[in-house]
């Protein structure tokens, strides 16, 4: 099976670089997404926003990002242990190529 994510977003919220309890330096973040997608024959808009979090020096390399630039994320969807809902575990983030290329 396979659980790999690559969406390209905009950083829209970045909590305080804080640490885990093992010492990892973690970033939580919302990230938004927007785009026009061929769905059926039909062109539809697409607007989604989805909680991340990155780990390592991923986490400290965002923490530096300004809020609204925008990157290709990529990494793997999880659920917290008591949550409802999907979270993207960033692994790795480039330039995104609508804003100038990888």
């Amino acid at each position: 099976m396979v659980n790999q994510l690559r969406l390209s977003a905009t950083l829209a919220e970045a909590g305080a670089l804080r640490h885990t309890p093992a010492g990892l330096p973690a970033l939580d973040m919302r990230l938004e997404h927007e785009s026009s997608i061929q769905e059926d024959g039909q062109m539809r808009q697409v607007k989604a926003q989805l909680r991340a979090i990155a780990l390592g020096t991923v986490a400290e390399r965002l923490a530096r990002q300004p809020i609204g630039s925008s990157w290709c994320f990529s990494g793997f969807l999880a659920s917290p242990r008591q949550g409802k809902h999907v979270v993207l575990h960033v692994q790795d983030f480039q330039q995104n190529p609508i804003h100038g290329g990888f």
